[in-house]
């Protein structure tokens, strides 16, 4: 019988014939290329309740991922909300910054115009006092 069903599955290109423990069975039909396949009622109620607690156990799996999809999204979210609030933040005081800079260098330009004047009144004070 193992012969017959390897034979089978040469046929196909499968490299194993479907098999059951003893509920399913496969030969070959002499001088043709197909397979006679004979199925036992009676195993069919443990194939079924074999089935019927792997797809529980895939149910579960899913909404387990399903769970974690929910959660890595939630935190995703979260992360980006961050980054837009850090942007917003430097863009802040990028502004902030530039604003000094302007203001700092107007002042320094100030004082140094202040500076010359005030050199200018006193060397004008002195040649007048100089004179006398």
């Amino acid at each position: 019988m193992a012969s017959n069903s390897h034979k089978a599955s040469s046929l196909y290109g499968v490299a194993a014939p479907f098999r059951s423990r003893d509920g399913l069975s496969t030969r070959a039909v002499s001088g043709t290329d197909e397979i006679q396949l004979r199925i036992d009622p009676f195993d069919f109620e443990d194939e079924i309740t074999g089935l019927h607690t792997q797809v529980r156990r895939l149910k579960h799996v899913a909404n387990e991922i399903g769970a974690e999809v929910k959660y890595q999204k939630d935190f995703l979210e979260k992360v980006e909300m961050g980054i837009i609030k850090a942007q917003a933040g430097v863009k802040n005081n990028m502004r902030r910054l530039n604003k000094t800079i302007i203001q700092s260098g107007s002042n320094h330009i100030l004082h140094i115009i202040t500076f010359a004047l005030v050199m200018f009144l006193i060397v004008y004070l002195w040649s007048k006092i100089s004179r006398k």
